[in-house]
């Protein structure tokens, strides 16, 4: 929309800057648009009632800023909202990718536990979780406010973060339930999903998204290392902090039976269903792109200049090809390497390096190069394979190999943005910080690994202190694990009430006499 005003300029104008007849480009979404009556009342001239005149003409400029304001607001909660509901398709990936990953006897029972992960999640992240994360205004280490969104929203915080915050917990919660799946009882899941989501989580990401964090890269002031942690979409807060949980669930737990023979060595229990597998991975392919592009929360903004074509809608777009490559690189190392390790193509192998890219590329997508996220899969695939070979040497028992592909991964995706961040990528997304240190490897020094470094220890030892122990007491009081009759029933017959399959014995049948007409 344009609009022709015969005044002096006083902001941005297009065109010329003659006293009268100036042309002001209006098509500036969210900027600071001002008419001063007075500048323009003696442009009018003799025209009659020159002041009644102004002040309409300013009145009805005032009115079309504040159009372009709402728009702006309504654009970025858009964009927010569209990302969300794509993180929160990524608990149907989840649910699709654990189905597949166990035996056909646990069907229902994996099922289930995504389900309410999203659920039990969503209460407890709405009465504790979020106050713990963003309420501000607060100290470095936990936040104090919102709890039950209580005095909510506010100018900071709308309804649309609130359920975005929430997507990315319970993702984090789900990463946990394979670890432990086809041993765990019920009523364990629905504790240790409400701890984590209700008070782990969230002040881990306090502690990193929040303005108020301690170690987050958006403080004011007092910068760890001068330059915070840049963890963008969660290399570390969200994944990390789900596989240390998983990790020490399932070593509690111990493995499954039959997954090591009386040798020691290892014995494969494979999932029921590739097909399930792969149709979980494809969907959480498409919800990453919410997760990680979706992390800017905003769209419109400009980086320098307005009126140019680069702005934060192009970093956004950088950032989904950052995490393809990544994702492409791990699953076509993964494949070639396991081909030449084992001598197979294996499709749930690949399907799992996939995933470990894009975990790997999450905390630093939006500030690496597409030619680094290359690097970044490509190891990431060998970093999945490395931890998958020590996982078997000291028999932990991971169905779904979550703690090895979101712990090993995501460390190495922390380390990786302290190597590739990118200077410039760096101060636009994270602007008003002069001198913020970068990439080890891009010249910026070793400030920022050093953070990273940190990052990496305290997540280990928040989750070690709070689930490990959550997990040790749930074994003492004989609520962790089921028995062995159980387990080898299978738990969709012994707590579900019966199998998630039909299943037709095709010889019998064939020996049954055909119908009668």
């Amino acid at each position: 929309m344009y609009v022709y005003i015969s005044f002096q300029a006083t902001t941005k104008t297009c065109g010329t800057t003659n006293h009268i007849g100036i042309f002001l480009c209006l098509f500036l979404p969210m900027a600071s648009l001002e008419c001063s009556a007075d500048n323009l009342r003696p442009l009018l001239g003799s025209v009659a009632n020159a002041s009644a005149a102004a002040e309409y003409i300013c009145s009805r400029f005032d009115a079309v800023s504040n159009k372009f304001i709402d728009t702006g607001y309504a654009v970025d909660n858009t964009y927010l909202l569209f990302s969300t509901y794509l993180v929160f398709a990524m608990q149907l990936g989840f649910a699709m990718l654990c189905a597949g990953s166990v035996r056909a006897k646990n069907t229902m029972n994996i099922m289930l536990t995504n389900v309410l992960d999203a659920a039990a999640g969503g209460l407890f992240y709405y009465l504790f979780g979020f106050a713990l994360a963003f309420g501000a205004p607060s100290n470095g280490f936990i936040g104090q406010h919102f709890f039950g969104l209580s005095r909510f929203p506010t100018p900071s915080f709308d309804y649309g973060y609130f359920l975005f915050q929430w997507a990315f917990a319970i993702a984090a919660a789900g990463i946990t339930s394979g670890s432990i799946a086809e041993r765990t009882q019920f009523v364990a899941y629905l504790i240790y999903s409400s701890f984590l989501t209700g008070l782990v989580y969230p002040i881990v990401s306090h502690w990193f998204w929040s303005a108020d964090g301690w170690g987050s890269p958006t403080r004011s002031n007092n910068l760890l290392f001068g330059s915070g942690v840049i963890d963008f979409a969660g290399s570390g807060v969200v994944h990390l902090v789900g596989a240390i949980a998983g990790l020490w669930g399932a070593i509690i737990e111990g493995p499954r039976i039959g997954r090591f023979d009386h040798s020691g060595n290892a014995v494969a229990l494979r999932g029921h269903s590739g097909t399930l597998v792969v149709l979980g991975t494809f969907l959480l392919w498409f919800g990453w792109y919410g997760f990680n592009p979706g992390s800017f929360v905003n769209i419109l903004k400009a980086y320098g200049e307005s009126g140019s074509s680069y702005g934060q809608w192009s970093a956004v777009g950088r950032t989904a090809v950052t995490t393809s490559l990544a994702g492409c690189a791990a699953a076509l190392t993964t494949l070639f390497g396991k081909r030449l390790l084992v001598g197979h193509w294996n499709v749930t192998d690949v399907c799992n390096g996939l995933l470990g890219g894009f975990a790997a590329i999450t905390g630093g997508c939006s500030v690496v190069d597409p030619w680094a996220a290359v690097l970044c899969g490509f190891i990431a695939a060998w970093v999945l394979i490395g931890f998958n070979k020590l996982a078997e040497k000291f028999h932990y028992d991971d169905p779904l190999e979550a703690a090895q592909l979101h712990g090993g991964c995501g460390a190495w995706g922390i380390i990786f943005t302290a190597l590739f961040a990118k200077e410039k990528y760096v101060n636009e997304v994270y602007p008003g910080q002069p001198g913020r240190p970068y990439g080890l490897f891009m010249g910026g020094g070793t400030r920022l690994l050093a953070a990273h470094l940190v990052q990496i220890l305290v997540i280990v030892a928040w989750v070690t202190v709070t689930m490990g122990t959550l997990f040790f007491t749930l074994q003492k009081l004989n609520l962790l694990r089921i028995s062995s009759e159980e387990e080898m029933a299978g738990m969709d017959m012994t707590s579900h009430g019966g199998q998630a399959y039909e299943y037709n014995d095709h010889e019998n049948n064939a020996n049954k006499p055909p119908p009668a007409f």
